[in-house]
């Protein structure tokens, strides 16, 4: 399923659709170049989940763990792990297969640890149709991310 969006307020938006349909124990995996919103389409989710604390990007921290809403959200950015062994040693595992949602943030740089049931998410500038524009493409792998069909701009 693909978007294009135009500006910030619709990246938010399609991540708090998001948030108010997931579940426990959803994965969702953003891929895109810096620049392109995955931390605003988090925040946006953040708000789906009724999250009420200050969501930013864990760039130097690995991951940050909000508790406030209807479910936990493990927001990670994997940009600065070197090396898949770094992220299991803060039990990766644990939270992705605990009882919240897992956010994770150039994801494509540890593809050999996610589960074989997530939902990608790329993100991508689209300059030829305006400095704004991004193209958003969600891809669930498994049955429970049936519920992307209910998203809308």
């Amino acid at each position: 399923m693909e978007f294009f969006v135009h500006s910030v307020e619709e990246t938010f938006n399609i991540g708090k659709q998001l948030g108010e349909l997931c579940n426990s124990e959803d994965i969702i995996c953003l891929i895109g170049d810096l620049g392109t919103g995955k931390t605003h389409l988090t925040k946006g989710f953040a708000t789906g989940l009724k999250i009420d604390e200050y969501i930013t990007s864990p760039t130097f921290n690995i991951v940050n763990e909000y508790h406030s809403g209807r479910l936990t959200l493990y927001h990670f950015d994997v940009y600065r792990v070197n090396d898949p062994d770094e992220i299991s040693a803060i039990g990766f595992d644990e939270y992705i297969f605990g009882e919240g949602v897992s956010i994770i943030e150039w994801a494509n740089y540890i593809e050999e640890l996610i589960p074989k049931n997530f939902l990608n998410i790329e993100i991508e500038k689209v300059p030829s149709l305006g400095e704004n524009v991004r193209k958003i493409t969600l891809t669930p792998h498994g049955e429970q991310y049936d519920y992307i069909k209910e998203i809308i701009i």
